[in-house]
């Protein structure tokens, strides 16, 4: 009998997937656990291994295709095998969520009863949320777009393909660029970039951001970097800045747990444990896995952590529960030489601390008063960091957002 390739659960939230593309074909020959196809999904990408060793008999999903996690979208079996597939019961609907294509419609459709229900709109009558929001942005007239789905329905698949042939189905009257003339090109927005776009326009929406700047002297972090840098990789840890940083916040967050919050309509939600999410850039666009319990983790701990997450979250290995339930981000978009940032905050999380590039600058040293101009002032070289704290107006003020961010530039600069 043939085994079924199923639609994973990729997470607690995750209900849904889109099959990004097909490894294998039909009638070609797959191991277990081998790599047969890539899912999307809106938190990540991931791969998904053969349940069994045989010849990949029949795809179910097209590449494109979202569909309901437990869907089945393929068969492995032994070569020439029959493969019967489940039969809708007569009367049902496939739901518009669960994917953007559906199967060839039933000729016999049965004549609705008149002292039924009144029945949903079927066919190009419906359109699934996802279409109508595109339809939306691009301004399209989905009358004039040809739909493959079922009874003749507009599938995203349907959209995509109209909006790469740059006509929009629009009656305006405007005259048609020349064929000398450029034309934009339209690129398609991934799963991940769509998702980041939405998550950023509701936190904007939803909080009124403020920021901090603070800036850090990290001599010290320096010093300690270069001292324990051949220690650490022998055993095997590549230490970097950025444990140091999760692991000042992380000590901020406990002398002010109020930054460790969320707000809602009947009160602040205080976390009784600290995640601190960690941005990560990949190919796509940008993740945040967390690291949970940060603050009980000693430097090579958090090393370890972060090192493992980013490895992974780089290798699209990363499962969607790894990516959920922080309580705090921190962003080291110094990384990539960004002297300050004004980072936007991840929902439902009080703030987020923007990491600048630490280097060398000119530092006033005074001698006497901390103000007033000094024979005994003196300017010094030192490793200079800026750090902005973007937070949500509701839950801190400027005095509880500056003494958070003062207690990470103590920690920072007092290390060791």
């Amino acid at each position: 009998m043939p085994t079924p390739i199923k639609m994973p659960q990729l997470g607690e939230t995750v209900v849904e997937g889109t099959v990004s593309r097909w490894l294998k074909q039909p009638g070609e020959r797959v191991e277990r656990q081998e790599i047969v196809l890539e899912i999307s999904t809106d938190k990540i990408d991931t791969e998904i291994p053969a349940p069994a060793a045989g010849t990949l008999l029949q795809i179910t999903a097209s590449e494109g295709q979202t569909v309901r996690v437990g869907t089945v979208i393929g068969y492995i079996g032994a070569p020439g095998e029959a493969v019967v597939t489940e039969q809708p019961s007569v009367g049902t609907e496939q739901s518009p969520v669960t994917s953007e294509q559906s199967p060839v419609p039933n000729p016999q459709s049965p004549i609705p009863n008149p002292q039924s229900p009144i029945p949903k709109p079927t066919g190009r009558e419906f359109v699934s949320p996802v279409v109508a929001r595109m339809a939306a942005e691009h301004s399209l007239d989905l009358d004039s777009i040809t739909g493959t789905g079922l009874h003749g329905r507009v599938t995203k698949k349907d959209v995509e393909n109209f909006l790469g042939t740059g006509d929009k189905g629009l009656e305006t009257g405007k005259t048609t660029p020349s064929p000398q003339s450029p034309v934009p090109t339209l690129q398609s927005l991934t799963p991940m970039r769509r998702a980041i776009a939405e998550h950023m326009e509701r936190s904007v929406r939803t909080s009124p951001h403020v920021m901090a700047l603070f800036e850090a002297d990290m001599t010290a972090v320096v010093r300690h970097r270069e001292a324990h840098k051949a220690a650490y990789a022998a055993k095997g840890i590549d230490l970097t800045f950025t444990p140091y940083f999760v692991a000042a916040v992380a000590e901020a967050l406990r002398a002010n747990p109020q930054v460790n919050s969320s707000f809602t309509a009947e009160g602040l939600l205080l976390h009784p444990r600290i995640h601190v999410g960690i941005a990560v850039a990949v190919p796509d666009g940008l993740l945040v896995p967390v690291i949970r319990d940060a603050d009980e983790l000693n430097l090579a701990g958090l090393s370890r952590a972060v090192n493992d997450l980013a490895e992974r979250a780089r290798a699209n290995k990363l499962s969607p529960d790894e990516l959920q339930g922080g309580t705090f981000t921190v962003t080291n978009h110094g990384v990539s030489g960004s002297l300050l940032g004004t980072p936007i905050i991840n929902q439902p999380q009080a703030g987020i601390l923007g990491i600048g590039k630490i280097e060398k600058r000119p530092v006033v040293r005074s001698g006497g008063h901390p103000l007033l101009p000094s024979a005994d002032d003196a300017i010094v070289i030192r490793p200079m960091c800026y750090l902005s704290f973007s937070f949500d107006h509701r839950i801190l003020d400027g005095a509880e957002a500056d003494g958070f961010v003062g207690r990470v530039v103590q920690v920072l600069e007092n290390w060791g």
